[in-house]
């Protein structure tokens, strides 16, 4: 039922733009009734519960923005299976300090041990304590680069990857970089040094980067940036992925990677 200061109320939270609290109005003023709550109580209730709903939704906004490929948290990592990781440092990431101080995390280890679960779980909680974030695949970044390059926008390209807070790349070392790439690659490092943290994950040890690289000398300069203030994770074991499938008896016990059940 509607009363006229009912209506009034609502007019007043559409022109504010509470479009929580609005809806809400004849809930919120009858559970103030039946607890008695003082005004100022009553009023913290109805800020906190628009407050609430702005920031889901800006929470939301920079988890569409940052673009990851699905939704995996913290809480679902498997920690036992993966024993090589250690579950006080990642709760440690996880507190986004690392982001504050511009360092960098590096995730090494074969394909299927939970690199890039864990670092799609640290970019949604550094979404969800505010802060701005982009996943990419470094196939991806490159031939971004690579576009921009071509089309003489590449600074103002290097200008957006430099904004966000945390910039996420995943999978290096599972395509080659030619030695344009591995420049613009390095551009990238440089303008984000100890200004903008980066997360990676790589299937080859940094020994290798000279060949994903295409070049020792850039690698080495990538990796001098990097390491400089960095948490390196080094994953081992089975892929979780041939782990499931011989559970499900697809795959023989004593299988290698690639084999099929016989």
């Amino acid at each position: 039922m509607t009363t006229p200061i009912l209506d009034q109320l609502t007019a007043h939270c559409q022109a504010l733009r509470l479009h929580r609290v609005g809806p809400l109005l004849p809930t919120l003023l009858e559970q103030a009734a039946q607890q008695e709550l003082s005004y100022s109580d009553f009023l913290a209730t109805v800020l906190a519960t628009e407050a609430a709903a702005k920031q889901e939704k800006s929470q939301a906004m920079r988890i569409q923005m940052a673009r990851f490929p699905f939704q995996k948290s913290l809480d679902g990592f498997d920690f036992k299976a993966q024993p090589s990781i250690d579950p006080k440092v990642i709760r440690e990431l996880a507190t986004m300090r690392f982001v504050a101080h511009g360092g960098n995390v590096l995730f090494l280890g074969p394909p299927g041990v939970g690199k890039t679960h864990l670092s799609v779980a640290l970019g949604l909680e550094a979404c969800r304590q505010g802060l701005r974030v982009m996943f990419m695949t470094a196939a991806a970044l490159i031939t971004t680069l690579g576009k921009a390059l071509h089309e003489n926008r590449l600074e103002e390209r290097l200008k957006l990857l430099t904004q966000p807070k945390l910039l996420i790349i995943d999978e290096i070392g599972y395509i080659p970089i030619d030695r344009q790439g591995a420049n613009l690659f390095f551009q990238l490092v440089s303008r984000r040094y100890e200004r903008g943290a980066i997360l990676l994950t790589s299937n080859q040890s940094l020994g290798q980067w000279g060949e994903v690289f295409g070049d020792p000398v850039i690698a080495g300069a990538i990796l001098d940036r990097l390491l400089h203030h960095a948490t390196t994770v080094n994953t081992k074991g089975d892929s979780f992925r041939l782990r499931e499938k011989r559970k499900a008896g697809l795959l023989k016990l004593n299988s290698t990677p690639g084999e099929g059940p016989a």
